[in-house]
């Protein structure tokens, strides 16, 4: 396989170790921990699992874009930290942009068992389905070569995923693979699954209307 599986953190402790198991048994030839200068065990844990441990100034774009500018294969995944890949998922990512994608992710689950996050996991599928826009949490994946002629990840504080996306479906074949990525619901848990989905979609609509990508980012993390 010559799959490289980036995960950019930031004090993600409780969850490094997992994502990084995750990617291996995924099939990664590579995996790279793009860190933003945690002050816990995260980097500790990311090289113990096997990962290569990079550290970089705080802002997931640009460390991923450092993380896929430091890779030594020609796929690329970005996967989160609180997110695990499926067994094989490397070899389908590269079937599929063998086959003239050029861009995609993943189905989504969510690993607590609530009623409400399979409804809300359904819904996001369903929009991808439709839209053939897989956001972050979706396991994005591209070739190297087309993420470095795109010029990577734009290196905003907000929506440099959905951004991605968008661009990418413009220059080809987005698609959703039928494998499922596994990722915590923790944040609609904490904050309620419609109210969440509504804030996020309200997020999206005020960044498409043009509206300040540091207000945004601020609105977001309240």
């Amino acid at each position: 396989m010559s799959v490289t599986i980036i995960i950019p953190t930031l004090n993600e402790e409780d969850w490094i170790a997992g994502a990084v198991t995750s990617a291996f048994a995924a099939g990664a030839a590579e995996v790279i921990v793009a860190d933003g200068g945690s002050v816990d065990r995260t980097p500790r844990l990311a090289t113990s699992t096997g990962a290569r441990m990079l550290l970089f100034e705080p802002m997931r774009a640009r460390q991923l874009n450092l993380g896929a500018a430091a890779a030594s294969h020609e796929t690329l995944i970005f996967l989160h930290a609180d997110s695990r890949l499926p067994a094989g998922a490397a070899g389908v990512v590269e079937d599929a942009l063998m086959n003239g994608a050029v861009f995609g992710g993943f189905r989504i689950a969510f690993a607590e068992p609530s009623r409400r996050l399979r409804v809300a996991a359904a819904m996001i599928n369903l929009r991808t389905s439709l839209t053939h826009c897989p956001w972050g949490d979706q396991a994005q994946f591209i070739r190297r070569e087309m993420f470095l002629k795109a010029g990577g990840f734009l290196e905003m504080p907000l929506m440099e995923d959905y951004e991605l996306a968008l661009r990418m479906k413009r220059r080809g074949r987005s698609v959703l693979l039928p494998m499922t990525v596994t990722t915590s619901g923790r944040r609609f848990l904490r904050k309620g699954v419609l109210r969440t989905a509504a804030h996020n979609w309200r997020t999206v609509i005020r960044y498409r209307m043009g509206a300040d990508i540091d207000t945004l980012a601020r609105s977001y993390r309240k």
